[in-house]
């Protein structure tokens, strides 16, 4: 079964915010600290800008606030943008200006710098959010997943009408957890999450789209023990790409698509290298390449 709490124990704290970068011409990692300010570092989400310069939104935990990082002037600056922020994703638009969603004190929040400073929203309140992610479309319209505890649905947001639009996607049992979004090459919006029964049984992995017009939902993967952790990417054929983590036997990371024309899944990792039962696939992410 289960137990819509276990976030606070499957998510790893973090003592300092730590970047992992590829050096691909000597072909080597190197590691940099970024923030050791305290207990920082937890939902931390990622950018590169167009000028391989990186963007970095994350929880400070000492202080429950939503901070940012960035070495676009050459070195890393860290920011408090926000004296609540958990769950970060972060984006950025056409002119690598930054977009942040964020949960805070019973509310979904978003910021951004667009202006030229940073200025926050409260885009929906009154509800528990966990969750978040965020996606910026050609016409620097910003569209944010999420999932409502208070109500356990997954919802979306939009200001693509000039204002903010929150919807609920599905409402079907306990459904929208780890939810991943992405956009196609014309702004149509594409949700993985999982979903299962309100008692926590029957997990499967679904998917929501609108690319009819509406949001209409797919289950793309029904043999499952849980479908957690999705991250969801749309290549240049608007084709779907996701990956999760799925506890049946123990916990595999699976990758499923449907660029042949139908949904094909495959296990990407069993994690049984490290012992009999395996558990591979937690906290994944998914990117495409140019081809």
């Amino acid at each position: 079964m289960f137990n819509k709490w276990c976030l606070t124990i499957l998510c790893l704290i973090l003592v300092n915010l730590v970047l992992f970068v590829s050096n691909t011409s000597a072909a080597k990692w190197r590691k940099e600290t970024v923030d050791n300010s305290g207990d920082v570092g937890k939902s931390s989400s990622i950018a590169v800008d167009k000028s391989g310069k990186v963007h970095i939104s994350y929880n400070d935990n000492d202080n429950d606030s939503l901070k940012y990082a960035t070495n676009a002037s050459g070195s890393w600056v860290t920011t408090t943008i926000d004296s609540n922020g958990y769950d970060t994703s972060i984006a950025l638009d056409s002119s690598d200006k930054v977009y942040i969603s964020s949960s805070s004190e019973e509310a979904l929040k978003y910021a951004t710098n667009a202006s030229g400073s940073w200025t926050t929203a409260t885009v929906d309140s009154n509800i528990y959010v966990f969750n978040t992610d965020i996606a910026i479309d050609s016409s620097d319209k910003v569209h944010i997943s999420y999932f409502d505890n208070s109500s356990d649905d997954l919802k979306y947001a939009t200001n693509a009408t000039g204002s903010w639009v929150t919807t609920t996607v599905d409402s079907d049992g306990f459904t929208g957890y780890d939810s991943s979004i992405a956009l196609d090459t014309s702004g149509k919006v594409y949700i993985s999450y999982f979903s299962a029964d309100d008692e926590g049984e029957n997990a499967t992995l679904k998917y929501a789209t609108n690319t009819s017009g509406s949001l209409v939902t797919t289950v793309v993967d029904s043999d499952a023990d849980s479908c957690y952790f999705s991250s969801i990417a749309v290549d240049k054929s608007d084709k779907v790409h996701i990956t999760y983590y799925n506890e049946n036997y123990g916990g595999d990371l699976r990758y499923i698509t449907n660029k042949s024309g139908s949904w094909v899944r495959k296990i990407i990792d069993n994690g049984r290298s490290v012992d009999q039962y395996g558990i591979a696939g937690m906290d994944n992410s998914i990117t495409l390449d140019s081809s």
